[in-house]
């Protein structure tokens, strides 16, 4: 019995080592998800651009709208981890930031995203957006 113990300690010890990720490993997966989600971004926009081109006013608008947002995103960033000396934040600071980066950006997804899903006909402050065919 207590030789099954400690094999299955041994092997319990090892599969979390067998798992576990570095701090670089990390950032670096944060930063992947963060470049994902920035893409996904660019093919919401340049496909709302398309499917409006008609609508020159509300084009004008999305794109102005989207410049102030990526200038409120990197406000944002500096509120929340404002410039310190070298080191400050630690080793995990590139995890944090880049993933707080994807987090604006999804939500940033999701008020576009509205723009081609449409509205239900019938609702009345649909402004912009086109009814749901």
């Amino acid at each position: 019995m207590r030789k099954f113990i400690i094999i299955l300690t041994l092997c319990l010890t090892s599969s979390i080592f067998c798992f576990s990720q570095t701090q670089l490993e990390l950032n670096t997966e944060a930063l992947n998800n963060y470049k994902k989600a920035d893409t996904k971004l660019n093919q919401v926009y340049s496909q709302i651009l398309k499917e409006y081109k008609s609508d020159v006013v509300f084009i004008t608008n999305l794109k102005n709208s989207q410049r102030l947002w990526i200038q409120f995103r990197d406000a944002e960033m500096k509120a929340k981890y404002p410039e310190r000396e070298d080191g400050y934040y630690g080793s995990i600071f590139p995890l944090c930031w880049n993933l707080y980066l994807k987090e604006l950006t999804e939500e940033r997804i999701k008020k576009l995203s509205i723009w081609l899903v449409g509205h239900q006909e019938g609702d009345v402050c649909n402004g912009s957006v086109k009814i749901k065919e």
